[in-house]
């Protein structure tokens, strides 16, 4: 089968692990920044095949696992209120907040209701004109676009019952956190294809001139990621830092234009608050003036005060590669997916649920 079957051949990868052994002369640190990336290369046995030279380092690549302990509050203070319908997708209900979950307020008797898509939200709104329907918005630049046309729609239809609490974060601004941070050492990123679809290889071009990072975007299957490390090590080993793209079935340099234009219609970046990053000047989307109508933290008073992580949860050192899931005492003791104390373990894409799922116990 086309695309499925040539990327998951056992004789390719192996070929591919040998290339990359031999290749690689010198300790080289690899981070993906893209939680698919990370479920991938547990699931796949990526780690078993590469040499004890390269090292993989899982980044800030879940949206649910970077969304800031704050945005989960305003997201529950707006839950209690008695005439609101709460959406979100699935993964962002068990995240914890300050004080509690959209679940657990959901137990309590607040509406909140799972959507696979921000139109299903706006459809709940028409549904329901008596009372507001608030869409709590996370993800990176793929899924910016989907939730940009859901408010243009509600705009021109004048839809005056549906908002939106934004919690939108953009990948590149959170790669230069990272390098210029200056407490990781980080020899090259692999890149997330689906955000490459839209925004294109400009902002990692910038990253890559900057820091001498070498970029290279990759695909999600076996050979992809193996395909992709081994660029990467190439890059290195050269002393180069450039941004290639493995993943030409799906990313290329432009991106999508209409989508682009989409997001910049409706939204404008903002300082954004990130978990294990702190504000990261630039990095959030904010709606813009025209549809600020549409924006529930303009509408309700959500302000919340600040919170911290929970006692012991090392999730913001794990987002940022400073530590991994077996290095928390939480972590298959006291924190596992029936019982998440830190959203890397409530995530589907989180590195704590990767490694709980896929990684054997020492």
């Amino acid at each position: 089968m086309k695309y499925i079957d040539e990327y998951r051949d056992g004789s390719i990868a192996r070929a591919l692990a040998r290339r990359i052994k031999m290749t690689s002369s010198r300790p080289i640190r690899l981070m993906e920044i893209c939680g698919t990336h990370t479920m991938a290369i547990f699931k796949h046995g990526i780690r078993s095949l590469l040499p004890k030279t390269i090292e993989l380092i899982s980044g800030p690549g879940c949206p649910v696992c970077v969304t800031a302990t704050e945005e989960i509050d305003r997201a529950v203070k707006l839950a209690r209120m008695s005439d609101v319908i709460v959406t979100t997708f699935g993964d962002m209900l068990r995240v914890p907040g300050g004080e509690t979950s959209l679940k657990q307020a959901q137990a309590r008797g607040a509406d909140v209701r799972m959507v696979y898509s921000t139109f299903d939200a706006l459809n709940i709104a028409a549904e329901n004109a008596d009372r507001h329907v608030a869409f709590l918005g996370v993800g990176f630049e793929t899924t910016a676009p989907t939730v940009a046309a859901a408010i243009k729609t509600a705009h021109e239809r004048e839809q005056s019952n549906f908002s939106v609490l934004s919690a939108h974060k953009l990948l590149p601004p959170a790669m230069n956190a990272l390098l210029g941070g200056g407490d990781l050492k980080i020899d090259g990123f692999i890149c997330p294809g689906h955000v490459t679809t839209i925004i294109g290889t400009s902002s990692y071009k910038r990253v890559a001139r900057d820091y001498h990072t070498p970029c290279v975007v990759v695909g999600f299957e076996p050979i992809d990621i193996l395909q992709g490390i081994l660029m990467l090590v190439e890059q290195v080993e050269r002393g180069e830092a450039e941004v290639e793209i493995q993943y030409t079935r799906g990313a290329s340099d432009q991106g999508n234009p209409g989508a682009l234009r989409l997001m910049d219609a409706v939204f404008e970046t903002c300082d954004s608050r990130w978990r294990g990053l702190g504000a990261i000047p630039r990095s959030g989307l904010a709606l813009r003036e025209t549809y600020w109508a549409f924006d529930a933290r303009r509408r309700f008073d959500l302000e919340v005060p600040t919170a911290g992580e929970p006692p012991g949860c090392r999730c913001a050192e794990i987002l940022r590669g400073a530590a991994i899931p077996p290095m928390c005492r939480l972590f298959r003791t006291v924190c596992t997916p029936l019982n998440p104390v830190g959203p890397c373990m409530v995530s589907s894409e989180g590195t704590c649920a990767a490694y709980f799922k896929y990684h054997a116990v020492d």
